[in-house]
């Protein structure tokens, strides 16, 4: 395989999983952890390694290492490996998840910002989502008609907070996950449900459908759901952990228990909560963005600029979303017609916003 961000939390569990069936590794690409990669290198040994730039290059122990985005583009299209993990973060995912299309290989994605600024433009036949939500819809999907899909949400830092103190809450606060420890930019994006709004996205391209939502369920436990025509629902139910949709990302099938099984008695009950609006005000476009998903590419950089601000505490919690908002009803009416229309528009907020004390 062909491993895109082998150092991140979904490139490391890739490697435990090929671990443990003794899966071959083509190619690593990762960002500037040298240190985790010179370890990855030395256990795995593969042919290829590509990573950022030369600062980070020069401190690589491989003989032929290779340097910036170029070279992972030639090196998806040269490497004889039909599967490319694309566990690349942000913006900088797409033009490997085109290159990867391109050459017909098959695609394991956990790169959202693919399918959420680009999916209008990509062709979803041989992808197959490393994310516990759409794995679950994928997992459930068995061939009868659907009318409708439902993923879920924790429901962030913020969801037991007095609404009325939300403004107040500082970045420690947003940043204390009821559920589990993930990076801070993903935190943020769960406290404003944005990264919700980009999982509706990703399914509504996955799917082809527009007929989703999502609902909190505070213990993480239910992924999704798929309503069937017949009037009957089933979920799919697991712990969290991202092995198990990575496991069949690579295999295709599984016969081998990757995770433990759900403890009913320890979780003794199920709580389940509506998106409120007052609470997530972006959740007032979901439908809208549904209805015009190439958008996504808008809300993508407006979220980008907005979520470095709080972190840099120049803009309070709830600016977070005004500014999104904000920058959406300027944009709603765009017309995007080519791949190049999206990088244009993301260039655009950036350089029209991303320097503005917002």
């Amino acid at each position: 395989m062909i491993l895109l961000g082998s150092t991140g939390s979904i490139g490391v569990n890739v490697l435990n999983i090929a671990r443990v069936f003794n899966l071959n590794i083509d190619t690593l690409v990762a960002g500037n952890n040298y240190k985790l990669l010179n370890e990855q290198i030395e256990e795995f040994k593969p042919k290829r390694v590509v990573v950022k730039d030369k600062f980070t290059a020069d401190k690589i122990n491989f003989k032929n290492i290779k340097f910036g985005e170029d070279e992972i583009l030639k090196t998806i299209e040269e490497s004889e490996s039909e599967i490319v993990i694309n566990a690349l973060v942000g913006s900088s995912g797409i033009k490997p998840t085109l290159k990867t299309k391109e050459t017909n290989k098959k695609l394991a994605l956990a790169n959202k910002e693919s399918l959420v600024m680009a999916g209008k433009f990509i062709d979803m036949d041989n992808i197959v989502p490393i994310d516990s939500e759409h794995f679950g819809l994928w997992y459930l999907n068995n061939g009868r008609k659907i009318d409708s899909m439902t993923i879920t949400a924790s429901g962030g830092a913020l969801r037991d907070y007095p609404l009325e103190k939300i403004k107040e809450a500082k970045l420690e606060d947003v940043l204390k996950h009821p559920n589990w420890s993930m990076g801070d930019k993903i935190t943020i994006d769960s406290a404003t449900m944005v990264n919700k709004i980009f999982e509706l996205l990703e399914a509504r391209w996955l799917f082809g459908i527009e007929k989703i939502d999502a609902i909190i369920e505070t213990k993480s436990i239910i992924h999704s759901m798929i309503n069937f025509i017949d009037g009957s629902t089933t979920a799919h139910i697991a712990t969290s952990d991202m092995r198990l949709p990575i496991a069949f990302a690579l295999l295709g099938e599984v016969d081998k228990q990757i995770t433990p099984f759900v403890n009913w008695e320890e979780i003794a009950s199920l709580e389940f909560r509506k998106i409120d609006k007052e609470r997530y005000p972006v959740w007032q476009i979901k439908d809208k963005l549904l209805n015009k998903p190439e958008l996504g590419v808008v809300i993508n950089s407006a979220n980008e600029i907005a979520n470095i601000r709080f972190r840099e505490r120049k803009i309070n919690f709830i600016e977070i979303s005004e500014f999104i908002l904000n920058i959406f009803k300027e944009y709603e009416n765009i017309k995007i017609n080519s791949i190049d229309d999206i990088f244009m528009i993301d260039k655009e907020i950036t350089q029209k916003y991303g320097d503005k004390n917002v």
